[in-house]
């Protein structure tokens, strides 16, 4: 087992290292901006070393910064939380060049499955169903009206190297394919600096499932259900529940099964979030996460397991410390991502922290670095805490969300607490009849009434 980990993050996911590194008597390493020198993550950690200025790029995104803080401190693994390097496969290669381990998968698997493409075409070689569409990139704009006649609009056009929303255009027909292809085209350019393309068939009323997936790198894999993620902005995962309130048993051991045999097939190590659209009873992959979901405590709090834990057992070489048969579904969770953001326009809300103080009580849980006094910084994401309920059952857990957000206080910034107050008043929310649609279509009827 490792004596130290370095933990190349910060903010709640820094946090959720740390602890799990003291409960197995891992010392901890956390690296740090200028702009956190205060950050919980820093005060919690055993050590602490700063690696740069704001800017996430000349700091949390500067490899040989996390490389020598490791050479200094004596770290001899790496957890990359997520985001920032987490899927970056030119990292972990670094890693392991300097004798170092990555906790996680292989630099080999992130490549494969950060490319949409690339991914898409081995999830198919290894037998988890696709959604229909151009089958690799899409050269030009009369490709790429072919495709759209040949599977049907509407289309989604997809950056091969996207994420987050960004390089995804939707074409209703085939007048509009010129201006979604070229938007896409230009938006991936500038957000990725590759503005390859490829074409989905537009599923009109999806749901978002993802699979959590655990792999020990020799041929052994499990899978730990689902996770609902269909309440989103913008492509931005708002609120997320386990297990799915529309999946069957059935469904969920059929769907599971594939994606646990796949993996399982790629030798994968460590957590994997295998998303797919759900519509009619049929699952369509499309991505893989090679790395921790911000949504995994939904996962932990069902089936009582602990998967930074696991991370860092699979990566010293250990074996999973669970069977498939050892995994059974208890009671059902819900995680609400809390954003230091000014409602209606969801506008980054920075600022110092007056007055903060978590709910706690039965099944709640909230992981946030927040503190009185805190100063939150405008350098980078707007997540400030994720609460997470878990009932016996889904009405259980609706109604301790409620009270929990009724406890939880954060002043001195704006947050989207309240809009989470408002989604409880929703019928569709209680009754889990919702799709990844939904949510902005209630918010464009909420303003309007506004």
């Amino acid at each position: 087992m490792f004596d130290k980990i370095l933990i190349a993050n910060r903010g709640e996911i820094a946090l959720r290292v740390i602890r799990a590194c003291r409960e197995m008597g891992i010392a901890s390493v956390a690296v740090h901006s200028t702009a956190d020198s205060d950050a919980m993550h820093v005060r919690m950690a055993d050590e602490t070393i700063c690696i740069g200025p704001p800017p996430s790029a000349d700091s949390y995104l500067l490899i040989p910064a996390i490389i020598s803080a490791c050479e200094i401190t004596g770290a001899q693994a790496i957890h990359p939380g997520y985001g920032f390097l987490s899927e970056n496969a030119k990292f972990v290669q670094i890693i392991e060049d300097h004798g170092l381990t990555f906790i996680g998968p292989t630099a080999e698997h992130i490549r494969v499955m950060g490319d949409k493409i690339t991914a898409i075409e081995t999830m198919k070689a290894l037998g988890v169903p696709c959604v229909p569409g151009s089958g690799g990139a899409v050269p030009d704009l009369e490709t790429a009206r072919s495709v759209g006649a040949e599977i049907g609009y509407p289309v989604i056009i997809k950056a091969t190297a996207g994420g987050g929303g960004r390089g995804m255009k939707v074409a209703n027909n085939d007048a509009e394919m010129e201006r979604a292809f070229l938007t896409a085209r230009s938006e991936a350019k500038a957000a990725f600096g590759n503005d390859e393309i490829y074409i989905e068939k537009y599923l009109t009323t999806p749901r978002h499932i993802e699979i959590q997936v655990f792999g020990d790198g020799k041929g052994g894999a499990v899978h730990l259900g689902e996770r609902d993620c269909s309440l989103q902005r913008r492509h931005q995962k708002v609120l997320e529940e386990a297990p799915g309130p529309c999946i069957s048993e059935e469904e969920r051991a059929r769907i599971g099964k594939v994606c646990a045999d796949a993996v399982a097939k790629i030798d994968y190590a460590g957590a994997g979030t295998i998303e797919f659209l759900y519509e009619k009873g049929e699952f369509f992959f499309i991505e893989m996460n090679t790395r921790l979901q911000v949504e995994h405590p939904v996962t932990e709090a069902i089936f009582g397991v602990d998967l930074v834990r696991e991370q860092i057992r699979v990566a010293a070489g250990l074996p999973m410390s669970f069977e498939q048969k050892d995994l059974k579904i208890n009671g059902h969770s819900i995680e609400v991502r809390i954003n230091a953001e000014k409602l209606p326009n969801f506008s980054p809300s920075p600022g110092r922290i007056t007055q903060y103080h978590a709910p706690g009580g039965l099944g709640v849980r909230m992981d946030s670095a927040l503190y009185d006094g805190y100063k939150i910084p405008p350098y980078y994401d707007s997540l400030i805490g994720k609460l997470i309920v878990h009932g016996r059952d889904r009405t259980e857990a609706l109604a301790r969300l409620h009270r929990a957000l009724g406890e939880l206080i954060v002043d001195g910034v704006d947050t989207t607490v309240p809009l989470f107050h408002a989604l409880l008043e929703e019928p569709d929310i209680h009754s889990g009849n919702y799709n990844i649609h939904w949510l902005e279509h209630w918010l464009e009827q909420t303003l309007k009434q506004d």
